[in-house]
This record gives structure tokens, sequence and C-alpha cells, in this order.
């Protein structure tokens, strides 16, 4: 197996537009949340970002090895959206599939968590474009599952709490103090609004009860979906890394039934007039990420490959937006022993919240929604981790769990054993997408989200900017636009670099060094 990343471009025109706490545990300096982004951090991780920003439909060029596999499925896609909850997205479809745990109408939270006679905000089917960023932070996330903020070292759950009671959505939300957010953390879509979606779900399959690994953002949780941790990213292999991309496009890799045995799908993150973002992150328009999951359906249907492939879209997490089931509390290991850092001190222990999932294969029955796992242990789920561990059973690997987690999660391979043959009705399109779901076209003038600084800051990893004085305040400043552009010069110097310290004898294993160019030392923002 070999790792394998692409990013589409559209070939349609765009759409409209604490002082007596006992001492914490130990954890090691590069715990997964201590991460300093001021020192320099593993490259390859800033190419998987950041190469989907700025250099179109690329391949990493890791030589493929041979590896028998004895089961139908001899390519797995992988598609991670950004930060929208199941309820949000899916949970709308129960009342034409009762099937799925979804929602009935009659969900809510109370504006006080802990007060029963404090007003009442109902769940409602009214979502289209969600402007302002729900809460998503570690902290936030947890006042959202308790209802409470957290008090003490490791984060643990209130007590008396046997379950999650998923109370704190509108409470976490009107703390923002932005003007309707606690309405919008409660809503979700029309089916009729998601049309790749719903026509996903009821030809192939998804998950109800497939969570984040991690109650926090978007980086820790992206971590696990192939490290089975979030400190993963600090044992990477560097051999091939400045050998160039090749532009081989991913319709074109597609189209010759080239596509490697582990494909990841990365979207656009900035939000710009000529490649709108296509990631779901808020205040990006959903109807483009719509059409960004037709766009890779429809490659992969047309592949020679379809009969031996899977694709699996999931989310990094759920952005904030409110969802009932309540998420695991017991039983879920820490992947590697590392704790988080302070002040909460947090123990990988807990699941964050359900997300939307779904299987697609010609192997997969029409319409099945996979609850829980059927193992390994009692108290396994689905979860980010699952991907990893499926990996390692579709393809025969003889090699160790990565962590403790993988060889914990739930596990997806058996669902493409229930036929002896693959499909032949399977949809050759989705339907198309014809309305934009926000008011008006990208705003680049916008600050950057949390998650765009931190690209950011990646990308200055490559230019050498991270040197810089100015590094700790990087992007923080720059709107939309300029760190779009920032973003593809970085990756462009970096690569032309590379390129050159090949002709120049430089061994295929080495990562090219860069020094800040000038223009970047005038003008740091």
């Amino acid at each position: 197996i070999y790792f394998c990343i692409f990013v589409t471009q559209p070939h349609y025109k765009p759409l409209l537009q604490p002082s007596n706490h006992p001492q914490p545990p130990q954890r090691r300096r590069n715990s997964p949340e201590n991460m300093n982004l001021r020192r320099p951090i593993s490259t390859i991780i800033v190419i998987l970002h950041l190469l989907t920003l700025t250099h179109p439909l690329n391949s990493l060029p890791f030589h493929k090895k041979t590896h028998k596999i004895n089961g139908p499925i001899k390519t797995l896609v992988v598609l991670v959206m950004e930060n929208r909850s199941f309820d949000h997205m899916l949970g709308w479809l129960k009342k034409t599939r009762p099937d799925i745990d979804g929602l009935t109408g009659s969900e809510y939270n109370h504006a006080n968590a802990s007060d029963a006679t404090s007003p009442i905000i109902h769940v409602s089917d009214d979502a289209v474009f969600v402007d302002s960023d729900p809460g998503h932070s570690i902290q936030a996330i947890y006042e959202q599952i308790f209802g409470s903020s957290p008090t003490q070292p490791g984060s643990p759950r209130p007590d008396p709490v046997d379950q999650a009671p998923m109370s704190g959505f509108v409470q976490e939300a009107n703390s923002m103090g932005v003007d309707g957010l606690n309405r919008t953390v409660m809503s979700g879509f029309k089916p009729e609004l998601l049309p790749s979606y719903t026509e996903l779900v009821n030809e192939f399959a998804v998950f109800d009860r497939w969570f984040a690994s991690v109650p926090a953002s978007t980086q820790p949780n992206r971590l696990y979906v192939h490290s089975a941790t979030s400190h993963g990213a600090s044992s990477n292999v560097r051999k091939d890394l400045i050998n160039g991309f090749p532009q081989k496009t991913f319709k074109y890799d597609a189209k010759r039934g080239k596509l490697p045995n582990y494909v990841v799908v990365e979207q656009r993150y900035f939000d710009v007039s000529l490649f709108p973002a296509n990631d779901d992150h808020p205040s990006h328009d959903v109807a483009i990420g719509q059409a960004f999951v037709k766009e890779v359906y429809e490659t992969l249907r047309a592949s020679p490959q379809w009969d031996e492939l899977a694709l699996l879209i999931t989310y990094d997490e759920h952005g904030g937006f409110y969802d009932h089931v309540a998420t695991p509390l017991d039983h879920v290991p820490n992947p590697d022993g590392l704790i988080g850092p302070e002040p909460y001190y947090f123990g990988f222990d807990r699941l964050g919240v359900r997300v939307p999932t779904l299987l697609v294969s010609p192997w997969v029955e029409k319409g099945t929604v996979i609850h829980e796992p059927n193992g390994p242990t009692p108290y396994s789920q689905f979860e980010h981790s699952s991907i990893a561990a499926t990996v390692k059973k579709l393809f025969n690997l003889d090699s160790d769990f990565l962590t403790k987690r993988d060889e914990w999660a739930g596990t997806f391979e058996s669902y493409f054993n229930i036929r002896t043959t693959p499909r032949d009705d399977c949809p050759e399109k989705l339907p198309e997408i014809t309305v934009s779901l926000r008011p008006r076209g990208p705003n680049e003038d916008m600050k950057l989200t949390e998650f765009q600084v931190e690209l950011i800051q990646l990308a200055s990893q490559l230019n050498g900017d991270h040197i810089l004085n100015t590094y700790p305040n990087i992007g923080k400043n720059m709107t939309v636009g300029e760190a779009h552009q920032y973003a593809h010069d970085a990756v462009t110097r970096f690569l032309e670099a590379g390129r050159a310290a090949l002709l120049a004898g430089a061994n295929e294993s080495t990562i090219v060094t860069m020094r800040p160019a000038l223009s970047s030392r005038s003008s740091q923002r």
C-alpha cells in the first residue's frame, strides 16, 4: 500500500454566489495538544494540508508494493469533510428512513443546561447557510456534551453522569454572543438540500454510530484518521518527499484504473472567488461541498476500478452543531499513553460527537444502515481509528496495530462480504447541484479561522518563515485571499527547491531547508 493524495478543481461553474487540584498526570513534551507550532513539525503533514490548497490533482509518488489482498476491495478512498454533526447534516433523513437514528423534532436544549425552567430551543430543519462558526474547542465541546465547564484536571465527566446528556449546545452558543447562533446550532438540513448525500445514503450505506476520535477540533481528529492517535505526525517517513509531484490528475488516474490502494481526497480550505472552498466548514457553502462529493463519486463510478473500490466519506468533528446521540464515555483506550497539556490534561479516553459517515461501494447493499460494530471488544465503537483498523484487515496486513485505539475500534470490512458479486445497479450520476445555499459569493476579505491560521503556520515551515521573529503572529491578520496566495507561494517555492536539489544530486530522502524570501520578511502579517 502506498499513500496518495489528490484534490479536484471544479469543472463546474462556481455556484451563485487551579491551586487545590491534585498534581496532574505526567505528560510528554510533545503531547498532541501541546505540539508547539513555533518549532518545525513534520513536513509531510504540511504537504497533506497545503498541497491540496495550491497544486490541483497531484499525487505523492510513494512506490507501490505488491501485497496479496484476498477480499473484493483493492482500493479505499477516504474523504474527510469539515465541522458538521450527524443530526445537522443527516438527522432529518429519519422522516423517510426510520431505520436511521436521526431526529424526530422533539429533541431540545435548555438555554441554561442546569435550569429546567429556562427557555427551550428545539431542533429545526431550516439550516441553509451558517455564517458564524460555532464553538468546537475542547472546552466548548465539554460544555456542549455535559452542560457545564470542565473544573478538574483530566476533564473527567461531571459526577454523577453515566451517560452524556448532550445538553449544553444552546448554552455554549449563547456564551459566544452571536445573535441567532443558539438556534443555528440546533438546526439541520432538509434532505433535498443535500442531494448528493441523500442519494448516497439511499443507494449505499450510512453509519449512525460513527464518532469523532477526540472531543476537540480539526487537527487532532484528522491525525486520528490515518494514525489512530493525534501524535502520529512525529514519526512520518520522509523518503521521496522532494521527488516531485507528477501532474497526474485524480480523474486521469481513476480513468486509467491506476488509483493506489489507499487514496485520500482533500478539499479547498480557503474560500476565494476563483476556487471557492468546498470543505463544508462554516461559513462555506454546503452546496459547493455537495458538488465536490458528486464529482468525486462520479469520477470513481466511471473508473474501471469501480468494482474493486470503496469510498468512505466522514467529517473530522461536529463543529459545535447539536447531535442527540450520547457520546461514549467509558472504556475508550488512550492510544499511546500521552496526556494533553494544561489546564485540561485530557486523557484521550473519551470520543467526540457523532459525525456523518457514508460507505459507498458496489459491494455494499442498497439502503444499509450500520449501527454499532460487532467487536473487537464489547465497548468498541466506530470512530476515525476504524479506518486504520479496517485497512489492516482489508489488505491483509500482518503488521501490528498502530496504537491501542485502532486495536479497539470497530471495523467495517464485513459489509463488503455480504454479496458474492458487485452490484450492477449503482447510479452513474448523482443529482445536479444547481442552487447555492448562501446569499453571496466568497468573501476574500474575511479574517482567517483558527484552522486556516494553522495552515498558514504550516506553510511557513515550507518557505522558511518559521524562523522569523514575526512567526508567532503569522496569519493572524491575514485575509482569506492573502492566505490563499501565501500558501500557494510557499508550496511552489518548496517544490521548486526540492526539484533543484534533486538535480544537484541531493538524496531523495532529504528535506530542503528554506530560508525566508525578502518579500516574506517585508510582508509578514
